[in-house]
């Protein structure tokens, strides 16, 4: 790694100064100039020089190289959030890209001090993984590089497995009445109106609903416990050095954790700002042509695929546009007259405004159901697609707003995953693990499902349990250490 060359430092100073004077807010940015070959191997880590070894890095490399090497790929920055912010540049790159690239990073480094979802990760992230990395070849010197890799190996298979929202939400415990509590019924005051008051009916709804909950509290745990992770390390029987180890995976997937939240409004963020400085006031004319070839890379769309730089940039515009012409609120919503609509505009000046506010407050499944609109959609020409066996390609299957939205809200809901939950970890009086999978219209993939299930398996000790649906009926799948076995069931 080296320090910015005297050309590169006053570029900086430049496009900071552009930055701050658009209002944007960041902490230090410490850029590091790389050459290609390092850049690859600290995005292979994820932006971390120092983090502990496993094969997965190093295969990320061997990915990211080839690329490289073949002209298939080619990474123009790593930003980091940390405090101070770090950033890495490639020792290649064109001046133009490398103003480019500064701008975009201190666009990235104001999403990251203001927006909500990262306010609770910890922003010292480089000492603690090489502080990780330290644990582990210590772990791995003690336990052998065979043990220790097999068990990261099934950690990072459950790494998804966490509650994504436990930063930000307290998850209600449930109200339990006691066992000798009889069921009282609303206050009366009135003998005579006892019948109305407290009809039988309603007492005993009121009966049933206590001996529900004194069941749940039987059960353990008492409420479906959503980070499972966690649920683990409390709960299975680890070794010591097991238990550090899953920490450490649990601890990075909730630190990266908000960068998939935000993967669309964090690049469509740091895009409109490298845009917007560049064109506005760091191009020179000599540039402007090199500017717009790599720029429209960055935004170019392959058919049936979503570029986060792309849409999150063009939302940020089109909200820009609609509050600065006044196309929100009840007015505007009550018109129905495309053509009105479309001629719509009332001065307000208040888009730059809303793009710092909505760059706070949102993450991108709110940010989409939020602003999404129609007249957008049509505009990007958004379309949902699928696979036709018949025909044996894939194709548009339908171009309707509604299907678009809910097709991309569900991608992003969860990151597309499946929403599993700990519900029993002594099901059926057998010390077994149950899982309950909240189906939401789509079945679980079978072969990752059972996969899932052996990882879990091998870490509980005990045979482990899964609750789904499979084409509409309750089903259980289960792993007891030699095979699996399905039945079904209802819970």
């Amino acid at each position: 790694m080296a320090e910015l060359t005297p050309r590169l430092q006053q570029l900086r100073g430049e496009i900071e100064t552009y930055a701050r004077d658009f209002g944007l807010d960041f902490p230090e940015v410490v850029f590091e100039l790389l050459p290609s070959d390092t850049l690859n191997m600290v995005a292979a880590c994820g932006g971390f020089p120092n983090r502990y070894p496993h094969w997965r890095f190093g295969m990320a490399y061997d990915q990211l190289s080839k690329g490289y090497t073949h002209g298939l790929s080619k990474i123009y920055e790593m930003v980091v959030n940390t405090d101070p912010t770090y950033a890495y540049l490639m020792e290649c790159n064109e001046e133009v890209d490398q103003k480019l690239v500064m701008a975009h990073v201190f666009g990235h480094a104001d999403f990251f001090r203001h927006n909500f979802s990262f306010a609770h990760t910890n922003r010292k992230m480089m000492d603690a993984m090489a502080n990780h990395a330290t644990r582990v070849r210590r772990h791995i010197d003690r336990h052998g590089l065979d043990a220790v890799e097999t068990f990261i190996d099934r950690c990072l298979c459950l790494e998804n497995l966490i509650d994504y929202q436990s930063p930000y939400i307290r998850r209600a415990s449930m109200e339990v009445v006691p066992e000798d509590d009889p069921v009282q019924g609303l206050r009366n005051d009135r003998e005579y109106m006892a019948g109305y008051i407290n009809p039988p009916d309603y007492l005993e709804a009121q009966r049933k609903r206590a001996e529900r909950q004194r069941a749940q509290r039987r059960r353990f745990p008492e409420q479906p416990v959503r980070d499972v992770l966690s649920f683990l390390l409390e709960h299975a029987p680890l070794e010591p050095w097991e238990q550090d180890v899953l920490g450490i995976i649990r601890e990075e997937a909730y630190y990266f954790a908000p960068q998939g939240q935000t993967k669309i409004m964090n690049e469509g963020w740091a895009s409109y700002w490298h845009s917007t400085i560049m064109t506005r006031r760091a191009l020179t004319d000599a540039e402007v042509v090199d500017y717009a070839d790599h720029h429209a890379g960055t935004m170019g769309v392959r058919p049936g695929s979503i570029n986060p730089y792309k849409l999150g940039l063009e939302l940020l515009r089109d909200i820009e546009e609609r509050w600065d012409t006044g196309r929100f609120g009840p007015d505007y919503d009550a018109c129905d007259d495309l053509s009105e609509r479309r001629l719509w505009n009332r001065p307000t000046g208040q888009g730059r405004q809303k793009v710092f506010e909505v760059r706070r407050h949102y993450n991108d499944v709110t940010f989409i159901d939020a602003f999404l609109t129609p007249e957008f959609a049509a505009t990007q020409g958004l379309f949902t697609f699928g696979f036709n066996e018949k025909g044996n390609r894939w194709e548009i299957v339908d171009r309707n707003f509604r299907a678009v939205k809910s097709k991309l809200l569900g991608q992003l809901t969860n990151f597309g995953q499946p929403l599993c939950e700990v519900v029993d970890a002594n099901f059926e009086n057998r010390s077994e693990l149950l899982l309950a999978h909240r189906h939401e219209g789509t079945d679980l993939d079978e072969s990752k499902a059972r996969d899932t299930l052996r990882q879990l398996q091998a870490i509980w000790q005990r045979p482990v349990n899964l609750y789904t649906r499979v084409t509409g009926h309750g089903t259980l799948w289960r792993f007891d250490g030699r095979e699996h076995s399905e039945r079904r069931a209802d819970l």
